[in-house]
């Protein structure tokens, strides 16, 4: 079992500014990580929050129920020392994904928290990089 989480502002996916996020809406990125993970065998359990809590709950939750984490912090990548404590208490594998590059953007959002914890980052290609994600953690958990 792998959890999928997602955080703020990505339940506007294929509304909020498309030209840097895509058309695509959070739905669609669902349904092509659940295609992904019955390629690969696995299961997924696929979750958004705008709310930080909600997502270090979830994280607490995988300690005990999931092999490893997806993680789109949106956001909260760039200010949360509490996703960070969370995923490091975890001690899943953890692969941070990004729809956008997030290091040809603004300078605050060349820092991550989360790839502290991470074993690796994805980032710049849209919806495949979930994809890429779940087969990166295919081949560690």
């Amino acid at each position: 079992m792998v959890y999928v989480l997602n955080g703020p502002n990505l339940n506007m996916l294929g509304l909020r500014q498309p030209e840097i996020y895509g058309r695509d809406t959070l739905a669609d990125v669902e349904k092509l990580c659940q295609a992904a993970a019955k390629r690969l065998g696995m299961a997924i359990v696929f979750r958004q929050s705008n709310h930080e809590g909600e997502l270090v709950d979830w994280i607490q939750e995988a300690r005990s129920h999931a092999d490893g984490i997806v993680i789109n912090a949106g956001a909260y990548t760039h200010t949360s020392v509490a996703l960070l404590d969370a995923l490091n208490a975890a001690e899943k594998p953890c692969v941070e994904v990004h729809l956008s590059n997030i290091h040809r953007r603004e300078d605050f959002r060349h820092h991550s928290y989360i790839s502290l914890a991470a074993k690796g980052m994805i980032c710049g290609f849209g919806p495949k990089g979930y994809v890429l994600a779940l087969e990166a953690l295919a081949d560690i958990v």
